[in-house]
């Protein structure tokens, strides 16, 4: 399986996901954001992280580098990518993923573990997960308010493009089981045509258990899963 990791100025995770990957027996290659996509890739990871300092707004500037020109059309024929924190503000910078990325709602930076409840489990990136299961994941943003029209909150509830809710421990979707005030508690959502996520917890911090859990697993190891039965089927 041939995994790219974009690596922009300011990026901060992109180790994090690549040892996450290769403790699971993958070997990703990380990629500069000056460079192109010269071969073929499974999947295209944009990791956490403060592309260009966050300056103008989170992921504005990394939209224009040189490597998402390839990454948005990669995207666009169907190609799998994973976009985590810094990297889901890249997604919808460049149009890939509706909605946008404020500042969160207490106006402080958090980082702590957060209980998430899984929406979809039929999807690339979800397929080793249980429907409603509720998972945790942990969170490192300061502008991860989800926001978007009435009209895209429709659509996104008509096509099922939720895949992530933020959640109390008990499961509850509710305002005290949200970080950063997202609309509808929104942590995570996919394309219409499923094959793009953006997420704002960081799957790639819980594959190991010495590091507190082994949530993050089963969406790396959903993508390898996807992966395999592509080859073995040829689809």
């Amino acid at each position: 399986m041939k995994i790219g990791i974009i690596r922009f100025p300011g990026s901060n995770c992109e180790v994090d996901v690549w040892e996450a990957l290769r403790f699971l027996g993958r070997e990703p290659e990380l990629l500069w954001h000056q460079d192109r996509l010269r071969q073929a890739y499974d999947l295209i990871v944009l990791p956490g992280g403060f592309s260009y300092g966050d300056y103008l707004r989170t992921g504005a500037i990394a939209r224009f580098s040189p490597v998402m020109e390839d990454v948005i059309r990669f995207a666009r024929e169907g190609g799998l990518v994973l976009g985590i924190c810094n990297g889901f503000q890249i997604l919808t910078e460049c149009g890939l993923l509706p909605g946008a990325l404020l500042r969160n709602a207490s106006l402080h930076f958090r980082c702590a573990p957060q209980w998430l409840r899984v929406e979809r489990a039929d999807l690339p990136f979800t397929n080793l997960y249980d429907p409603g299961e509720l998972i945790q994941i942990p969170v490192n943003h300061g502008e991860g308010n989800y926001v978007i029209d009435e009209a895209g909150l429709a659509a996104l509830e008509s096509n099922r493009q939720i895949v992530f809710r933020y959640a109390s421990a008990a499961g509850e979707i509710n305002e005290a089981g949200n970080p950063n005030g997202s609309l509808a508690n929104i942590a995570g959502i996919v394309s219409k045509e499923g094959n793009i996520l953006g997420m704002m917890p960081h799957p790639e911090r819980v594959v190991e258990k010495i590091t507190g859990g082994i949530d993050g697993q089963p969406l790396f190891l959903s993508l390898v899963k996807t992966w395999e039965r592509r080859i073995r089927y040829g689809t």
